[in-house]
């Protein structure tokens, strides 16, 4: 049985694990022809996938779940760029698979890749009263959500249908503790510099068990800015807000009514005790090693719909901390942690470890893992943890040269290999979530857009 994840994870149990990587390093080799560097062994090396999308270790499948481009139950095209994604349980063995679609509006090609198609045949079966926003011909941006049921015991899609319509670069978000998906829109577009008709940079709250297209109500009060994901703190509800800018800040919103966030609430941004406007990045001059911790403090932001897209500078200029593109976030066990996806010297990632203190405590932040090696962790992205306690990162690096790649990495801070993509294209993976019993591995890949469910020996991971 694996150690909790809590009770093995201390601040020098992380810096003695840093300190020994040359001992712990083991260079492998995949089918490309890549070298990739363990840590520690994880679950073996990659084999060679025949089908020439995914390689994985040995005793592990995928199944191809779903696809963009698939006619849906709505009759609309399944839409494309799959990204940001939470997997929430119905009834007996269906769960539902609530799946972000990043289609900016701006974009000719992601207009093509949305819910009407390539020629926008079917843009008419979508109801624009219905989206939030539409090009100033009247048809609807193509971002939004998707929802897959999934029947876990037959290994099948039960429907799929269009869930959040008219938004714009749907990158993230996260799920609530209620059920719901709070889908963000990782893009500040207006009338005056896109074909559009209202202004972008918004989150959204999608139920779980929606059957057909929600009233897209942007929820104003937690910022107009380059979101990326949020997680909910289920003993407070209070949520946390990543940007995704290299100079972005880290945000948390404090609900009027706990669950009910179209109430309103208050933002803040995160700085560091007794260090006003830190810079966490690492890039140019180090602030702080693995296994350091931080006190924070939290400033309270105004004007938070920021018309003119400067939230991230005043908050930076009245004290708030920079974070190097601060992108997936997950909740665990009284704690979260997120990724900075351009931090550390050679700005290939670093992943931060935030504790919320109650009753009066200070809240900390601790940088957990910051990559000195590309061929370790790329680039981190979107984030999960397992059931056992380890941390899930999906890479984001498009590079012809290194391949993307799905990382365990352990209480300890040492990271492993899971999986790799090897499609044409070397797309990104996104939305790394787990089936509630734990035995499944959701995940997705941007192109050509596919939803992967990874099934394997979980448990026998050797660290």
């Amino acid at each position: 049985m694996l150690a909790h994840r809590r009770a093995l994870l201390t601040g020098s149990a992380a810096a003695l694990a840093f300190s020994g990587l040359a001992r712990h390093a083991a260079a492998q080799t995949a089918s490309t022809g890549e070298t990739y560097v363990n840590e520690v062994e994880g679950y073996g090396p990659l084999l060679r996938d025949p089908n020439r999308l995914l390689d994985l270790p040995e005793g592990f499948s995928y199944q191809v779940v779903a696809q963009s481009g698939d006619t849906m139950d709505d009759g609309l095209f399944a839409p494309g760029q799959p990204d940001g994604m939470a997997c929430f349980p119905l009834d007996g063995t269906r769960v539902a698979l609530v799946v972000n679609h990043e289609l900016k509006g701006s974009s000719a090609l992601h207009r093509n890749l949305g819910p009407g198609g390539l020629q926008q045949e079917r843009i008419g079966r979508l109801d624009a009263s219905r989206a939030y926003d539409t090009y100033k011909d009247g048809r609807p941006l193509p971002g939004g959500c998707s929802t897959i049921i999934y029947d876990l015991a037959t290994r099948q899609v039960v429907s799929r249908h269009l869930t959040l319509a008219g938004t714009s670069t749907n990158c993230c978000g996260g799920p609530t503790p209620w059920g719901s998906w709070l889908s963000c829109e990782e893009t500040v577009e207006t009338p005056a510099d896109a074909d559009v008709t209202k202004p972008h940079g918004w989150v959204f709250e999608v139920p779980a068990t929606a059957t057909g297209l929600v009233d897209p109500v942007p929820l104003n009060a937690m910022g107009r800015f380059d979101h990326e994901a949020v997680c909910v703190d289920p003993r407070t509800g209070m949520v946390y807000l990543t940007e995704d800018q290299n100079e972005g800040l880290f945000y948390r919103f404090i609900p009027t009514t706990p669950g009910r966030l179209a109430d309103g609430g208050k933002l803040q941004a995160m700085a560091l005790k007794g260090a006003p406007s830190a810079d966490t990045r690492n890039q140019d001059a180090r602030l702080w090693a693995v296994g350091d911790w931080r006190e924070i403090a939290w400033i309270d932001m105004d004007d938070v719909e920021s018309p003119n897209d400067d939230l991230r500078k005043r908050g930076h200029a009245a004290g708030a901390a920079l974070v190097a593109r601060g992108e997936g976030i997950w909740w665990g066990d009284d704690e979260m942690y997120f990724t900075a996806t351009s931090g550390g010297p050679i700005r290939r990632g670093q992943i931060l470890r935030l504790v919320p203190g109650l009753n009066g405590a200070a809240d900390r932040l601790q940088l957990f893992v910051e990559s000195t090696d590309e061929k370790t962790l790329n680039m981190g992205d979107n984030i999960t943890i397992a059931p056992w306690g380890h941390l899930i990162v999906c890479e984001d690096n498009y590079s012809r040269e290194i391949r993307n790649h799905l990382k365990g990495v352990t209480p300890e801070g040492r990271v492993y290999t899971i999986a790799r993509n090897i499609f044409s294209g070397n797309s990104e993976f996104a939305g790394a979530c787990f089936s509630p019993d734990g035995q499944v591995l959701f995940v997705n890949i941007m192109y050509p857009g596919m939803t992967l469910a990874i099934r394997g020996p979980w448990s026998s991971v050797r660290t």
